[in-house]
């Protein structure tokens, strides 16, 4: 079954350059210019990711994005036509798959869109229970403490690797190339911001649950035995 992309986008010179170029390679297209309209066919017909405009007319984009991440874990890659650091920081911590600045290439496009779709149908390796933690791996989640993890796709994805190799330190940049689309766009402080959050979800669900190590000037590390986080 061809793969369904649901575009919200209120330029309609960019939508139909969007459309053309994803349908010529086989894509099911869904386009509005409205983010409440695309969020309504989200929640009625779903779709295998969201390409979603950071400037709508009705919602900013992260907002809409916000409200996404409420009820569905849809692959998300936002359109922006902004150069900002700040903005394309903003949207990968919100956990955004990948972003596109404006002008671009609609190759270049439909390029990021097929390296997501990869990589979420890609096999991920069981982890056993460590510590009250328990991978999902087939529903792609973790649970503690008998709580399923509120994680978006970078947290999981960070976590994951984390467990994979207990103790490992990783630097920052490992962690980057290990868990982002396009690591290169990326910046440290976005791995220290989902560090920092992953550890409020983990004592969320367990106060006691306290894993990730910091080892400045080096990077973070998974560890049941160490002292306190720094």
């Amino acid at each position: 079954m061809n793969k369904r992309i649901l575009l919200i986008e209120d330029e309609v010179a960019i939508a139909d350059t969007v459309v053309y170029a994803l349908q010529r390679e086989g894509f099911v297209v869904s386009w509005h210019t409205l983010g409440r309209d695309g969020l309504a066919v989200l929640d009625s017909e779903g779709a295998d990711l969201l390409v979603l405009d950071v400037g709508l007319p009705d919602i900013s984009g992260f907002e809409l994005f916000r409200q996404v991440r409420q009820h569905h874990d849809t692959p998300v890659l936002f359109l922006t036509a902004r150069g900002d650091e700040i903005d394309r920081v903003v949207g990968l911590e919100l956990g955004a798959d990948d972003y596109v600045v404006k002008p671009f290439s609609p190759r270049e496009l439909v390029a990021r869109i097929k390296a997501i779709l990869r990589r979420g149908s890609a096999p991920i390796p069981v982890v056993l229970p460590n510590a009250g933690l328990q991978h999902d791996a087939a529903r792609a989640r973790i649970c503690l403490a008998g709580q399923v993890l509120n994680l978006t796709r970078y947290e999981y994805r960070l976590l994951v690797l984390l467990l994979e190799q207990p103790e490992r330190v990783f630097s920052r940049s490992q962690l980057m190339d290990a868990v982002w689309q396009d690591p290169a766009a990326s910046f440290e402080r976005t791995v220290d911001a989902h560090i920092r959050s992953l550890r409020a979800k983990l004592r969320e669900a367990d106060p006691a649950c306290d894993p990730i190590r910091t080892h400045r000037g080096l990077g973070y590390s998974l560890s049941w035995t160490a002292g306190p986080a720094a």
